[in-house]
């Protein structure tokens, strides 16, 4: 995968395959610390504990579609290609995954087009509430399904085409405020 957006698409489809109903995704550049940290966190069933450990293993995987689980495994190589870290957790109710790495690495990928991930995940799973967090530095911009939601009620869900079109413009609005308009690289 060569955009980190593709990284977080693959490990948030994870999250929703376990059943979980609110998935966390931050993403955090610290240059002065040169870290760049992208943190996932869900509700869903979560990853066994005897499972954690092979869960990295590219020929381990608990689909019943093929006999390889290649996203996890991929995250920790570029992790550690990015002289960074990878771990999963399992919460009481969840997984929580972070991948970091150098952020100056030459081989960390860029993030690519993180708002047409997060419409694509909202398109696809439009029962699932999805709370964004990009912290830049000292700067922080925040995107939470639930808020929307809550105007909207049950009658509307996400994924219509014009509340997408609203998101979209929230998170590129957001997104460039944050970055000072050098938005998804």
């Amino acid at each position: 995968m060569n955009e980190l957006s593709l990284y977080i698409l693959d490990l948030v489809q994870n999250s929703i395959e376990a059943g979980a109903s609110l998935v966390k995704i931050e993403i955090a550049e610290d240059l002065k610390e040169d870290l760049f940290t992208i943190t996932i966190e869900d509700n869903g069933r979560g990853i066994p504990q005897d499972v954690i450990d092979r869960v990295t293993d590219p020929f381990y995987t608990t689909r019943k579609t093929r006999k390889v689980g290649l996203g996890l495994s991929l995250a920790k190589q570029l992790a550690m290609d990015c002289e960074g870290s990878f771990t999963i957790e399992r919460l009481e109710k969840g997984t929580k995954i972070v991948l970091k790495m150098k952020h100056s690495h030459i081989d960390r990928p860029p993030l690519g087009n993180i708002t047409e991930t997060l419409l694509a995940l909202i398109t696809g799973a439009p029962d699932v509430d999805f709370k964004f967090c990009y912290k830049k530095d000292r700067n922080e911009f925040t995107f939470d399904t639930r808020s929307i939601r809550d105007i909207l009620g049950d009658d509307i869900p996400l994924n219509t085409l014009s509340v997408l079109d609203f998101i979209r413009s929230q998170l590129e609005s957001g997104l460039s405020n944050l970055t000072g308009g050098v938005n998804n690289k």
